[in-house]
């Protein structure tokens, strides 16, 4: 059946909705991206209306029609990714009540502080401490700050799930979806009451839980009409933005690990228990398939903070600056840069962290800027990596995948600060659209994890440089001295 069969994976992502239709020999038939905005109402906030993901899906899906004609007819079944940790509020309409609340929205930072006060164990049972980025602690702030709204709210979902809604009617979400939710008890892989009663609400508000190849429910004649796609064709639960990039890249058995640069940026081990470590900020969450979960070190600045730099410093195009930055051959920026843009989470747990460009002079120039902050940026996963050796050892080599790895300036300074060789798979920048389409592969086919789920052709290997090597080294302990020095004053 796969051979003929085309599988479409939607994901819901921060800075664009991203589908991608593959073939039974996972070649990829058709794919479309569409850019979305975010609101910030206040510092430190992140809104977007879960109506623009659905508008964004509509256009994302009218482009590969237009471009491949027919496509949509032939997709056999259908796979949802999407951005974790978002709080969106359904009312008894069916409607969303309030714009979502993204993951990097730090205003909840006294509610989790709370939360990790009222229940000593929540690390333990949840994977993590609470932090504000989560769901649990924006519902407790919304108990406190927008009654009225949590009072009339029949479904809390996670971003995603407001799409399966639509396209099936179906209130439904993943394993690995559910645990940034901080509600899942995820040894048992079951809702907690505890973690659900701390917050405030009731089980009946959430969605039913499904491993990722489960299917959830299929496309209604409505949504049908809307889309292009066939009626009645199965939509799996998938998977959160990181699992899901896992799965594409075959990251499915014990000891697997890679690096995921996108918007944000995280340090992905698969293990095949339960092996929690709240102490180092380290997420240990259920995976999207069946027995196996993984451990993260999250940050909340990845790729982004290149694109940034770039468009503050009046580069109109990043590849280009990049390039141009790799071409002066500096082994390193004379300024040092800390990424925290968006506050962070491993291994700070601070909402309140800020960018910071140290070392400037008359002489700076944009380039300067540009290096540090993909020096900045590779920083932050050497903290990953000293986050998650707190628990075991860090493989030696380490996959990358997500936008962020394309270029290879960037990769030569992660490999470099890292010091540890970098592969890099063919299509490795699919990510999670890909991750989930062979999760809706699975669902439908009755092929086995180790058939679908492999690992992608070899691209290439990036071995650390030397020189620049030892140069990070050098320049690490004045980065994490900055923080330190530092980190008083964010909050004021």
């Amino acid at each position: 059946m796969a051979e003929d069969a085309y599988f479409l994976g939607v994901d819901i992502g921060t800075s664009a909705v991203k589908a991608l239709v593959v073939d039974g020999h996972e070649r990829p038939i058709a794919g479309a991206e569409v850019a979305l905005a975010t609101d910030r109402p206040a510092p430190g906030w992140s809104e977007q209306h879960p109506d623009l993901w659905w508008q964004a899906v509509r256009q994302a899906l009218a482009q590969m029609a237009a471009d491949t004609p027919g496509v949509l007819g032939q997709v056999t079944a259908i796979g949802l990714s999407g951005q974790m940790h978002g709080a969106v509020l359904i009312g008894g309409d069916d409607r969303p009540l309030r714009p979502a609340i993204l993951w990097n929205d730090g205003r909840a930072a006294a509610e989790a502080m709370a939360l990790n006060a009222a229940l000593p164990g929540l690390g333990q049972i949840a994977g993590v401490p609470a932090m504000a980025g989560f769901l649990a602690p924006k519902i407790a702030w919304l108990r406190t700050h927008e009654p009225d709204t949590l009072a009339v709210t029949k479904r809390v979902l996670l971003p995603k799930d407001w799409v399966r809604f639509l396209m099936t009617g179906e209130f439904a979400t993943d394993m690995c979806d559910a645990a940034g939710s901080l509600l899942l008890d995820e040894a048992r892989r079951q809702w907690s009451p505890a973690l659900i009663e701390a917050v405030g609400l009731q089980l009946e508000q959430l969605p039913r839980l499904l491993e990722g190849p489960n299917i959830s429910g299929r496309i209604t004649a409505a949504a049908a009409a809307i889309t292009g796609l066939r009626e009645g064709i199965p939509v799996v639960a998938g998977a959160g933005d990181a699992a899901a990039a896992g799965i594409g890249i075959g990251a499915v058995d014990d000891g697997d690990a890679f690096i995921s640069l996108g918007t944000s940026s995280q340090l992905f081990l698969t293990t095949a228990d339960y092996r929690p470590n709240p102490v180092a900020m380290v997420h240990a969450f259920a995976h999207a398939l069946p027995g196996r979960w993984f451990q993260m070190a999250a940050m909340l600045n990845g790729a982004s903070v290149m694109a940034w730099t770039a468009g503050v410093t009046g580069a109109p195009d990043l590849g280009a600056a990049l390039d141009a930055t790799a071409a002066r051959g500096r082994t390193i920026s004379p300024v040092t840069f800390l990424p925290y843009l968006q506050g962070e989470r491993t291994p700070h747990d601070d909402p309140a962290a800020r960018g910071v460009f140290f070392g400037m002079d008359g002489g700076t120039d944009g380039l300067d800027l540009l290096q540090a902050a993909v020096e900045g940026m590779a920083f932050t996963l050497v903290d990953a990596v000293a986050a998650l050796e707190t628990a075991g050892p860090v493989p030696a080599t380490l996959a990358a995948v997500g936008g962020g790895s394309r270029g290879r300036f960037v990769m030569e300074v992660v490999a470099s600060a890292l010091g540890r060789p970098i592969r890099r798979y063919a299509g490795g920048e699919r990510g999670p659209a890909f991750g989930v389409a062979r999760l809706a592969r699975l669902a439908v086919t009755g092929e086995t994890v180790a058939d679908v789920c492999v690992k992608p052709e070899l691209r290439d290997v990036i071995l650390p440089d030397a020189g620049r090597q030892a140069a990070l080294a050098a320049r690490l302990p004045l980065y994490r001295d900055l923080y330190r020095a530092l980190k008083p004053m964010f909050r004021r």
